[in-house]
């Protein structure tokens, strides 16, 4: 069986635009916060919070609500349509309450726009295992992980070029990303007819999309799996927050130099996201996880080993880049697997309610023990949560989908197919 490339690649487009908003969300959102409003870095922090605290219990209610509704375009688009048109009204009014130099309708402006975007984020990344075979799940998931990071990379460019130095009105950034956004998905509805490629996806899979009751060892496993998710994006996450502190308190470096190696490790996951699909495919999702979280623990011990900034760093830090990719590329078609194919929005929830959890505790979790003692402690505790993954990964039993020769006439019948 063969991935429609791309079909997936215009399913892609919702994350990449998704991917986009976000990147936006965390370069300006608190610049505008402290340049604008003045406020303090304890209450940027807060606001700044708002994201994922909706998160926790956004995105399960509305994966689960899209897969109990059936409509002319489907059981996805219309959540992805309605959340995008809703986004891009809000977004725009957050630039013009940072020109009327109104925090109150900024904030407002702000929690309406992040309250769009999670009512269509779950049901967008439900798309892809809905219209993608399970053993195919890994390939696909690159293609959405590549376009999500030229999602990232589009909102970098955007804001280079429309907000120079020196500049206070963000209303042509936000606006231009907003168009971004409403072509993206408009292509995605143009290419992608939901209804009649999901009953082409059934035919072909000879299944049926309802809800079953999972088995006891399937739940297990599922159990274990969530953990390690939450356990290696606290490891992670903790890094990425954290680094440029670092850099300035161990090495003595600017944010300059800790933004390059940043730069390096999500490089390196991005030329490695198609790859990986690729081996995945041929060693399964188990093997290229467990692999990623080697490598991934690896990353992290040489890296406390580092007084000073050297060469060999940026090394590391590809490995890091290749590792994060190895594991995302595979987690998240591990969770959908184990779900029946009525059930995915609502597991594509519950993926992102550990993860989300995760970073929501790290930060303040690393910062007790940086605090207690010192910065030192960082990539020990990266390492431990790596660790922590690592163990509890090797209790997850189901959700591979393991390569398997064809024998015999199999072989002649997928010929003739």
């Amino acid at each position: 069986m063969k991935l429609n490339t791309k079909q997936t690649f215009f399913i892609g487009l919702a994350f990449m635009s998704i991917c986009a908003f976000w990147q936006l969300y965390d370069q300006m959102i608190p610049l505008m916060l402290e340049q604008t409003f003045q406020l303090n870095a304890t209450l940027i922090g807060v606001i700044m919070s708002f994201d994922n605290i909706l998160a926790l219990f956004m995105l399960p209610l509305f994966g689960t609500l899209s897969d109990k509704i059936d409509t002319r375009l489907g059981r996805r688009t219309p959540f992805i349509l309605i959340g995008t048109l809703l986004a891009v009204l809000f977004m725009i009014m957050i630039p013009i309450a940072a020109n009327m130099k109104s925090i109150g309708f900024f904030i407002i402006a702000l929690a309406l726009t992040l309250i769009a975007m999670q009512s269509y984020r779950s049901p967008a990344v439900a798309l892809m295992p809905d219209l993608t075979p399970k053993s195919l799940l890994s390939k696909a998931n690159a293609i959405i992980n590549l376009m999500g990071a030229i999602g990232g990379m589009v909102a970098l460019i955007l804001i280079s070029l429309l907000v120079p130095e020196g500049v206070v009105n963000y209303l042509p950034l936000f606006i231009s990303l907003a168009a971004i956004m409403l072509a993206s998905v408009t292509l995605l509805l143009i290419t992608v007819k939901e209804k009649k490629a999901a009953l082409k996806s059934i035919k072909d899979e000879s299944i049926i999309h309802e809800h079953k009751k999972m088995p006891k060892d399937v739940k297990r496993s599922l159990f274990f799996l969530l953990f390690s998710i939450a356990f290696w994006f606290m490891g992670y996450n903790a890094v990425t927050t954290a680094f440029s502190r670092y850099a300035a308190a161990i090495w003595d470096k600017g944010a300059g130099s800790s933004a390059t190696l940043m730069l390096i490790a999500t490089a390196a996951a991005t030329i490695a996201y198609l790859p990986i699909g690729q081996l995945s495919a041929r060693f399964g999702r188990k093997r290229m996880i467990q692999f990623g979280i080697i490598l991934l623990g690896f990353g992290f011990l040489a890296g406390g080993l580092f007084t000073e900034l050297s060469p060999l760093a940026y090394l590391i830090f590809a490995c890091v880049g290749i590792a994060w990719a190895s594991i995302n590329v595979n987690s998240y078609p591990m969770v959908v697997a184990m779900a029946s194919e009525g059930d995915t929005g609502k597991y594509t929830g519950i993926y992102y309610t550990f993860s989300m959890s995760a970073q929501i505790i790290t930060p303040i979790l690393s910062g007790f023990f940086i605090d207690l003692i010192g910065y030192e402690a960082l990539f020990p505790y990266a390492f431990i949560c790596t660790l922590l993954a690592f163990m509890t990964f090797m209790k997850v039993a189901h959700g591979d989908e393991k390569p398997s020769a064809k024998k015999g006439i199999e072989v002649f019948e997928e010929a003739d197919a």
